[in-house]
């Protein structure tokens, strides 16, 4: 029932424009709290989208958002919107390692078969993937992962808000072109275009990595 309600005020939340969003974080960075409430409500979508990656019974889904919550507080605190980074794509790391280092406190005691499946009808191998990796390969992960994010502000201003807009806040070629204000055919080429230059900066790395 806590989960439905979550829900049922998620469906309320309307998605700011970009000019609305750099408004708010203007307001915010001199210390509006009513601008700061509106950002950190605005970006609950992303929390919760976050959270439904993890296969948990809603008891623990309800926690992992709240956990996921103090993370996007954590870099909205931290965020700073003149370097031209969108939040989405800074906040996320934050709201996800939250979530990961709940699961792993609350679970990672436990003495369980991780291909055990629960009554509630969950494994812990659904939920706790990435607690098996070795040290090096999450430095691995990092690395990469602080690649692309360079890249990504490295596209023309165009390419980048439409890879933003698809690939980390989830909106439909049609809601980018009226965004955009660009046909939708020419949001498929921004989006080829964007994904070519990324792979090209990240080609060389990504054999470095392999040797």
């Amino acid at each position: 029932m806590v989960l439905q309600k979550y829900l049922e005020e998620l469906k309320k939340i309307k998605l700011l424009s970009p000019e609305e969003e750099k408004e708010l974080w203007i307001r915010e960075a001199e210390g509006n709290e009513d601008a700061h409430q509106k950002l950190i409500t605005s970006y609950q979508p992303l929390v919760f989208k976050t959270a439904a990656q993890f296969h948990v019974p809603e008891e623990t889904m309800m926690e992992l958002i709240q956990e996921g919550t103090v993370g996007l507080l954590e870099a909205a605190e931290n965020y700073d919107y003149t370097k031209g980074v969108a939040f989405s794509l800074y906040a996320i790391h934050r709201i996800r390692g939250r979530m990961r280092d709940f699961l792993h406190r609350e679970f990672s005691h436990v003495e369980l078969s991780l291909d055990r499946e629960t009554e509630e009808g969950w494994r812990l191998a659904e939920v706790l993937p990435s607690f098996q990796l070795l040290p090096e390969e999450v430095a691995e992960r990092h690395a990469v992962s602080d690649r692309v994010s360079r890249a990504v502000d490295r596209l023309p201003q165009k390419e980048k808000r439409v890879l933003m807009g698809i690939f980390i806040e989830n909106k439909t070629p049609t809601v980018l072109a009226a965004d955009i204000r660009v046909t939708t055919n020419h949001i498929y080429r921004l989006e080829k275009q964007g994904v070519r230059r990324i792979r090209g900066m990240l080609s060389r790395f990504m054999s470095d990595l392999k040797k």
